[in-house]
This record gives C-alpha cells, structure tokens and sequence, in this order.
C-alpha cells in the first residue's frame, strides 16, 4: 500500500528524532567563523572531501578577510592556493565572480535570502541552504550525495535531481528541523548507510526503512 503523506510525515518526524538520538554530536563538518566564510568554504567543498577543504581554509581565510580581498585575488595565485581541492579552475573563478557580486550588489554582505544567494556566481541551491542553515540559523535543506542518497532509501523522497529531493524533503520533514535533518542524513550516510556496503543489521533507523536492498549479516 502506498504510504499517505499523512503517514511519511509522521515518519519523517520519528526518524529525525531517533537519528538525533544515534547521532547527537551531528553538525556541519566544514570550519568557519563568519558568512563569508562558509560560503567560500561550501565552493570548494564541489567534487571535495571536507576534511581537504579545512586543510586549504585557514591559511586562505588569513589572507582574504573580506569579500573585497576575495573579488580582487589573482586568479593564478587563487589556483595555486586551491588546487588540492579539485576543480580549482573553476572554483576561482566561481569564487572571484562571487566575491565581485557581493560586492556590487551587497555592499560586500553575504546575503541571507534564498533568492538572493543562488544568483551569485557558483552559488547553486545546496550551497545557498548551507550557508542559510548554518551561518544564519534560517531552517534549510541541503542535499548533498549523502542525503540524496539516504532520503530515497528510506522513503522520504524519490527523484534523479538534487532540487526535486529537496522540494520533496520539504513536503515531508518538520520545516524547524530541515538543517539538522541534513546533517543527520549525511552523518548517517556516512557511517552506516554507504553508497556500496551500507550497515543495514547495525542501522538504528532499520525498522524505519523501507528500501528493499537492505543487507544482512555476513553479505558483503
């Protein structure tokens, strides 16, 4: 029998809770202390482990303290200093034409808009909720590969674009726990339910789960 959305919600809701319970110490993995911040930070964390990207910050963020610093960085230089976290061609220049946005249009402010935010350059909708979730406290959604593939397994959601999961996540969570959600997806993603082998006889939230593929004890 089809589940009501009556009845995902209520689920959505336990499975928030009783992931909570697992993972108490979830949170955001990348480092920062202002918007700005987080915002280059989430950039470079495209195609990039947050582990590389808090090796690569703290020397960047000595240096570029402003979004003027960041809009008038040297291209060449910028590369260089990003280049272990892939991609670096582009994300300097995503980070550059961000940076000269903020500026033009913000007055060098991050801005705290959802509508806002994905018109800057580089800025797509995972990264606008990031930095809305986190730095502004505003209850946000972020789907990255974990969520997108924790919230089909279980249930919550079914789509093959990024933005449709986060439209249908939206349906079924409770709005005040969107950014924890996140973060507990992708810690459970990562600890438990894995793209390849995922722990399904140890996972807290198994008897939650609907998805048939589930493993067992002693498969590999």
């Amino acid at each position: 029998m089809r589940e009501s959305l009556e009845a995902k919600r209520a689920r959505a809701t336990t499975l928030v809770r009783t992931l909570k319970n697992a993972y108490p110490e979830a949170r955001i993995a990348l480092d920062f202390t202002t918007p700005l911040e987080l915002l280059v930070a989430t950039i470079l964390a495209a195609q990039c482990t947050d582990a590389r990207v808090n090796l690569v910050t703290p020397a960047l963020f000595r240096k570029y303290r402003s979004a003027r610093d960041w809009a008038g960085a040297s291209l060449a230089t910028l590369e260089r200093e990003i280049h272990s976290t892939g991609f670096f061609r582009a994300k300097a220049r995503a980070l550059t034409g961000m940076a000269r946005a903020l500026v033009e249009r913000h007055g060098g402010q991050v801005p705290r808009t959802r509508a806002e935010l994905v018109r800057l350059p580089g800025v797509g909708l995972k990264t606008a909720s990031v930095v809305l979730g986190n730095a502004f406290g505003e209850p946000a959604i972020a789907v990255d590969t974990h969520v997108f593939r924790v919230s089909q397994r279980l249930g919550l959601a079914r789509a093959d674009d990024p933005e449709a999961i986060h439209d249908q996540l939206a349906e079924v969570l409770p709005r005040r726990a969107w950014t924890l959600a996140s973060h507990l997806l992708t810690t459970h993603g990562r600890r438990a339910c894995g793209a390849r082998k995922p722990l399904c006889p140890a996972c807290p939230v198994k008897a939650l789960c609907p998805w048939p593929g589930k493993t067992r004890v002693g498969r590999a």
